[in-house]
């Protein structure tokens, strides 16, 4: 039986999940992580995408992912056949690196657009390796607070920015608070 067709409308943004082989690490130091932005980089040079958020967590990762100009799944295909190469050279494996076919759901704009950037920036508290998502370094919470010296191209802050009212720090400070509320919520 053939895969189902993937549907790909250039204004909107999905979800995209994808996990390691066996629920196995994706990702197992510093330098995993960090070819892993550089290959994101290296992907969106010729094949232009935007990221309103992300997470890598140690065996999965989350995009919220748009391309105006490609398909998802020719980005998609690009990014983890260049991650999968470098894994199992790095590792000496061979075989899948990824448990199946990455997970995609096309995200409503508005409030959907900020539920999935909340989910995705509170996966590392919810899964109890840290306390704050400032704590991980993996996400781009830290870009949102300004607290990160690499600026990727690909980020797109706007997108979810644009649903506050105020200047850009007021923005900045009001999306922060509705990720953490959230948050605080669920601990009470």
């Amino acid at each position: 039986m053939g895969r189902k067709k993937r549907i790909w409308l250039p204004n909107y943004f999905y979800h995209v999940v994808c996990r390691g082989n066996r629920r196995d690490p994706l990702f197992k130091d510093a330098a995993d992580f960090l070819t892993f932005m550089y290959i994101l980089r290296k992907v969106y040079e010729k094949t232009p995408f935007e990221l309103a958020s992300y997470c890598l967590m140690t065996n999965h990762f989350h995009l919220q992912l748009r391309s105006r100009d490609y398909p998802i799944s020719k980005i998609m295909s690009l990014i983890n056949k260049r991650y999968a190469n470098y894994y199992n050279t790095r590792y000496h494996l061979t075989g899948h690196v990824y448990e199946k076919r990455y997970y995609d759901k096309m995200i409503d704009f508005g409030t959907g657009m900020l539920e999935v950037s909340r989910y995705i920036h509170l996966n590392p508290v919810r899964a109890n390796m840290v306390s704050l998502p400032q704590e991980y370094p993996w996400s781009s919470y830290l870009h949102y607070q300004n607290q990160t010296f690499i600026r990727y191209p690909f980020i797109n802050h706007d997108i979810l920015l644009e649903h506050f009212l105020g200047e850009l720090d007021q923005k900045v400070e009001k999306y922060c608070q509705y990720v953490i509320e959230l948050q605080i919520e669920e601990s009470t």
